[in-house]
């Protein structure tokens, strides 16, 4: 599993205390130990801090869990939730490392095979565009 690999420099950080509003778009490795109200789009790891909250969806290349993420997690390379995790959303990945005692309520798609791994991620895209469609056109 690509969980550890040799570029251990964290080059974004938001401290305990801290809270962003708004998407946020990071290259490379994220810690979050605050708040987040928006979506993270991270081109390598992130680590979500035990006390850490995030709400909104979550895409980076591994994605480590220790707090509440209300959203979907997006990582190709793998997802590790550890016990004090709480994910309210799906979770789609190669591999997946799930700890005893966490939550996690949503769908969860881990295929380790790269091309059945992107087949799924379009299924499960589809699916959500449907759901969201059909959510949309019930309110009228």
């Amino acid at each position: 599993m690509a969980f550890i690999t040799d570029d251990i420099s964290i080059n974004t950080f938001i401290g305990a205390g801290s809270s962003v509003t708004g998407d946020l778009k990071i290259a490379g490795f994220m810690r979050i130990d605050g708040d987040v109200d928006g979506n993270l789009d991270i081109s390598g790891r992130v680590i979500i801090g035990e006390k850490a909250r995030v709400r909104g969806n979550v895409t980076a290349q591994t994605a480590i869990i220790g707090g509440v993420v209300e959203g979907d997690i997006v990582a190709s390379d793998g997802v590790q939730l550890f016990a004090t995790a709480t994910v309210l959303g799906d979770v789609i990945t190669r591999h997946l490392k799930v700890a005893e005692n966490c939550l996690l309520q949503g769908q969860c798609v881990s295929v380790a095979d790269e091309t059945a791994y992107e087949e799924a991620v379009k299924d499960w895209q589809n699916s959500r565009a449907i759901r969201s469609a059909t959510i949309v056109t019930s309110g009228k």
